[in-house]
């Protein structure tokens, strides 16, 4: 590794330990049109932008995944259900969720391959990928109430079924 890739991780590592000492949690949101890498040459991708969150393992919970919605919606969900968490509720498997500033409902899921996705947050607890944190995916109904495993779901290319997804 190069020495402008290492100081770049050493400062990254920084802000997301001091951002998830200051608030609980870090929400890293990866494709789209996003990329804050040195040199970034990301090429472009026809997978779905997704958010997830890095600290809420330190609270005895799965981290959090949410497919394709843009980055101030993805904090908002994420930061909603973060401070659920914190408040001491479990978000379980199979669980409806709903919001009051967001018109869709979630369900969380378990992700079968998490190693596969939150980099961020196994390097942040010091895990390797084959021992990942847990992690729960927020899968959410379209304008009709549809969820992907519903009949006629509108945008099931937004939202990857989980373990199918690869980061």
């Amino acid at each position: 590794m190069d020495l402008r890739t290492q100081a770049w991780n050493d400062q990254e590592d920084a802000h997301v330990a001091a951002t998830v000492r200051r608030h609980g949690w870090l929400i890293r949101y990866v494709g789209g049109d996003t990329c804050s890498r040195p040199g970034c040459d990301c090429p472009q991708s026809d997978d779905p932008p997704f958010a997830y969150t890095i600290g809420l393992f330190g609270l005895a919970h799965p981290e959090l995944l949410i497919f394709g919605v843009p980055p101030e919606t993805a904090a908002g969900v994420l930061n909603d259900l973060g401070e659920r968490v914190r408040s001491g509720d479990a978000l379980m498997p199979g669980e409806l969720i709903a919001f009051e500033d967001w018109p869709h409902r979630v369900v969380p899921e378990p992700v079968p391959n998490p190693g596969d996705i939150v980099f961020g947050s196994n390097r942040y607890y010091h895990r390797p990928d084959e021992h990942s944190v847990p992690l729960l995916q927020l899968t959410y109904d379209d304008t009709q109430g549809r969820f992907p495993w519903n009949e006629g779901y509108a945008a099931p290319e937004m939202q990857p079924r989980p373990g199918t997804f690869m980061a």
